[in-house]
């Protein structure tokens, strides 16, 4: 009975041996399987490539860990193309604002031209209407002035035009209108009958 006893302890030792190595590969390798579910790659990584340092013959580490390097470059080469989107997202923003930037600009400017045009338009109008109210000696003198502008503008002064006018006079005929008939008596009552 002894001898039993000591054969069902000594297959139970060995056992425990076979099944305490097995356990510490399948630890890494169900350890990193949690962390890849979960999505954490690195840590699964971390955890995995620790199993391989110690059982560097593990099948299932090594399909793990290939699995894993595979994914951790995929979501790399993911998160380049995000950044990349994001930068020329980023670009397309810079530019519409610069667009928008210069729109508002040249509004802008429109704007000052028009107020300047009607602050221009206004003086013009204030100088017609002073010379409008000034007396005839003063318009004399701006007639001068005028005139001067005037021809210097390669226009016909006041006085030229004038002396055209009266040129022309001589030539005309003058149209004399005879009445025709008896005169009528501008006094005679008017019937309304």
């Amino acid at each position: 009975m002894t001898s039993r006893l000591l054969i069902s302890l000594s297959l139970l030792l060995a056992w425990q041996k076979a099944c305490a190595q097995l356990a510490p590969a399948d630890d890494f390798f169900n350890g990193g399987a949690q962390f890849y579910i979960s999505n954490n790659i690195p840590s699964a990584l971390e955890r995995v490539e620790a199993g391989r340092k110690l059982y560097p013959d593990d099948v299932k580490l090594k399909k793990l860990e290939e699995l894993l390097k595979q994914q951790q470059q995929s979501q790399s080469q993911q998160s380049q193309q995000q950044q990349n989107q994001q930068d020329q997202s980023q670009q397309q923003q810079d530019k519409q604002q610069s667009r928008q930037q210069k729109q508002n600009s040249q509004d802008q400017q429109k704007q000052d031209q028009q107020k300047q045009n009607q602050a221009d338009q206004n003086k013009n109008e204030q100088q017609q209407q002073q010379e409008r109210q000034k007396s005839p000696a003063e318009k004399k003198d701006g007639q001068q002035n005028g005139q001067d502008q005037a021809v210097a503008a390669g226009q016909m002064t006041p006085e030229e035009a004038g002396q055209l006018l009266d040129a022309q006079k001589d030539n005309e005929q003058i149209l004399q209108l005879k009445p025709q008939g008896k005169p009528e008596d501008q006094n005679r009552p008017i019937k309304d009958w």
